[in-house]
């Protein structure tokens, strides 16, 4: 009998009423999901026991109840003797469980019976061809209440990337996924077919053991769909006729690595709804963190797949690799001077193995295993599968009831059986919950999401950092946040005429873990019927500024919607270099493309002091330059690039010059005629603003890439600075 079954018949929600002594319909606590909250009403009489399952009358037939949260953890354990073989026929009396070194009381033991995988299996031929309808679901149906559905039985679920791959990538990976169907899969095996595309996360065929279907449904995936371009190189590997961008050009969703995460993340917690030990077969072509990387995202999609008791097996569609150090025929030339310092050799090497470590991350994070350089992808299916005999499903109630997202250590032993070996996860996070707080409440519950390394991302936030130098040892580091405003408009719709946008961060340096400084802000959101109807379409942007010196750093950024309670945490490395010491090249800032300028006067940001206003090279004349954190902009817009150039051991001022090049897929799109700089503002680092203003109208929408370039004719030294951008009708 299924354990969660069994806990139904033991712990049910009952309602006696005062008069009449009638009562609803029994609920049993097994049709609650994993770690979902079991609410509990006892009676309380005096010098009377608790009585679990039913309400007693007290006095007056006035009844007394009391509201008790339980959380169902449930831990899948791994028993082996010395010779590996599986141990069956235990019980929850030969296991103990502590959690952060508290006992607890077991309430279920299910062994799940598992065949060994037999290698090679019989080959598949089906008897009749049956295309089945594709039937496009959103989330994994759970196991019907008293069924024994996914009992002995393997899950293993199929995910397709197909925003990761290329054509022939997904083609490799569809291949690998029939020669896996027709020759390995077992009579043990449940498979599911999973596709995220477009912007979604698809559920093609739940698990079954048909192959029939799932040889179907694969047939029907359309090779190419998703295009699989997201991979974008921003540093000095990227080509100039780039438009490697994902496929879907609205705003947010350019930042495709957080969005494939996130959809990972998603699938986790769906699974997640299975008590049964679940390993997802992740089919990408690499997974590299474009752009600023986000690593906050990274850790919630790991922690939810292990509070799942989901483990990623990650496959690299690739292959085995083998290319030319400046790219194949594929690839365009790079066409700057990295091509013969070797810069541009090294950068594409790294953007390869940046790709891998974060899939080995995944891997090694969840405990299952990447497949790296091989042809043969169908063996990473089968490690999954092997990975899987037979195993105990433990379920237990927490005694630690509060929700503060803190880490959880558990430990399973076993009695009476020595040299027995347990693999079990070692722990796990706790839910976060956000219920009417105080206000010191909500202060204390930010600072203690801060500090959480289970990093909270219900709210989306892309970020901008740049930094320009203000003498020879300081440098002006300003960020630019942004965030979908039809995130916030969930305040609206539960009648909020305002809503607080409440953020924090820190920055510390990566040498030796010190905070350097914090910011602690918030702004008001009116909430109108007509602001909230932009909400739906218009990103909220907030700024701040700080003045660092040259070296690494870690940020990490959170921000609340003070109404209903989400949380999105943003946390990347930076690097604040040196220009000082660049003596082969021409030092430049950061690069900033804006389509907008503010008036002081009418700016909604607080957190920004007068004395960083000062120096902040974005404002001049009492208006500020508002970057685009998203590179999206529209043909009727026209785009603003600033940046500085630096000659601090030039005696004399000399002449700059620079021009902006937009590169399309068929080569150069668009490019502005050269100008020749020769004043500068008074300063000891003698910085060289440079200003453009190019009209988008003249470009056809699409995906670029735009190419500054800075030269010192003088000086016989050069700058070139390459990112990818969008342009809308």
């Amino acid at each position: 009998m299924r354990f969660l079954e069994m806990l139904g018949r033991t712990r049910l929600r009952h309602r006696r009423k005062a008069a009449g002594g009638q009562r609803d319909p029994l609920v049993p606590a097994g049709a609650l999901a994993a770690g979902a909250a079991l609410v509990l009403l006892a009676a309380i009489s005096p010098g009377a026991a608790q009585t679990i399952g039913e309400n007693s009358a007290a006095q007056g037939n006035q009844p007394y109840s009391m509201s008790v949260n339980s959380q169902l953890v449930i831990e899948p354990v791994v028993v082996k003797d010395k010779q590996g073989n599986p141990i069956a026929g235990l019980t929850a009396k030969d296991f103990t469980i502590t959690e952060d070194g508290v006992p607890q009381a077991i309430r279920s033991c299910e062994y799940q019976s598992l065949q060994k995988t037999v290698t090679p299996a019989v080959p598949y031929k089906p008897k009749n061809v049956i295309i089945y309808n594709k039937l496009i679901r959103t989330q994994i149906a759970p196991e019907p209440a008293g069924s024994t559905l996914y009992k002995n039985h393997r899950l293993l679920a199929l995910y397709f990337d197909m925003s990761a791959m290329y054509p022939a990538d997904q083609l490799r990976a569809l291949d690998a996924a029939q020669k896996f169907l027709k020759t390995q899969m077992q009579p043990d095996d449940l498979v599911a077919i999973l596709r995220y595309s477009s912007g979604s996360v698809d559920v093609l065929q739940d698990f079954t053991a048909d192959r029939d279907r799932l040889l179907s449904i694969l047939q029907t995936m359309v090779v190419g769909e998703g295009q699989g371009f997201n991979q974008t190189e921003d540093d000095s590997s990227a080509s100039d006729v780039g438009a490697a961008f994902g496929q879907d050009d609205s705003e947010f969703n350019i930042f495709n690595t957080d969005r494939q995460l996130s959809a990972l993340q998603t699938t986790a917690k769906m699974l997640g709804r299975l008590s049964e030990k679940k390993s997802l077969i992740y089919f990408a072509s690499g997974l590299r963190l474009n752009g600023l990387d986000n690593q906050a995202q990274l850790h919630a999609t790991i922690d939810d797949a292990i509070r799942s008791g989901v483990s990623f097996w990650p496959i690299d569609a690739r292959g085995l690799v083998a290319t030319a150090p400046l790219g194949d025929a594929t690839k365009a030339s790079q066409g700057n001077a990295s091509m013969y310092t070797g810069a541009a050799a090294r950068a594409m090497m790294t953007d390869f193995n940046q790709s891998q470590d974060t899939l080995f991350a995944l891997a090694g994070d969840t405990g299952g295993k990447a497949l790296l350089d091989s042809n043969d992808l169908a063996s990473g299916i089968v490690r999954a599968q092997r990975s899987v005999s037979s195993y105990y499903i433990l379920g237990y109630y927490t005694s630690n009831t509060e929700q503060n997202g803190r880490f959880r250590r558990i430990k399973v032993t076993l009695k009476g059986y020595p040299g027995a070996s347990l693999d079990y996860r070692q722990g796990y996070y706790a839910g976060k919950v956000f219920s009417k707080f105080t206000d010191a409440d909500k202060e204390r519950q930010l600072e203690d999401a801060l500090r959480l390394t289970d990093p909270i991302t219900d709210l989306t936030i892309a970020m901008e950092i740049d930094y320009f130098q203000l003498n020879h040892a300081e440098y002006f580091v300003p960020i630019i946040v942004k965030i979908p405003g039809s995130e916030l408009a969930l305040a609206k719709k539960r009648g909020a005429a305002y809503t607080r946008m409440d953020f924090i961060g820190e920055i510390k340096d990566d040498y030796g873990g010190i905070t350097v400084t914090n910011l602690r802000d918030h702004v008001d959101v009116k909430l109108s019927d007509q602001t909230a109807s932009q909400l739906a379409k218009l990103p909220l942007e907030y700024d701040a500024g700080f003045t660092l010196l040259p070296g690494k750093y870690t940020l990490k950024f959170l921000a609340r919607d003070n109404e209903t309670g989400r949380i999105g945490t943003f946390q990347t490395g930076f690097t604040i270099p040196n220009l000082n010491k660049d003596v082969k090249s021409l030092p430049v800032s950061s690069v900033v493309l804006s389509s907008q300028r503010v008036d002081l006067k009418n700016a909604i940001y607080n957190a920004v002091k007068a004395k960083d206003e000062a120096a902040n090279p974005l404002v001049q004349d009492g208006w500020k330059l508002i970057p685009s954190v998203t590179r999206v902009f529209r043909r009727s817009q026209t785009m603003y690039i600033y940046l500085q150039a630096y000659e601090p051991t030039a005696p004399p001022i000399r002449p700059l010059i620079a021009f902006v090049t937009f590169y399309d897929g068929a080569g150069k799109a668009l490019e502005t005629q050269p100008l020749k700089m020769t004043s500068a503002w008074t300063s000891s680092v003698k910085p060289m603003p440079i200003r453009f203003s190019v009209p988008l109208d003249r470009l056809e929408p699409g995906n670029y890439d735009c190419q500054v370039t800075v030269l010192d004719p003088e000086g016989e030294k050069a700058a070139f600075w390459q990112a990818p951008m969008v342009v809308l009708p």
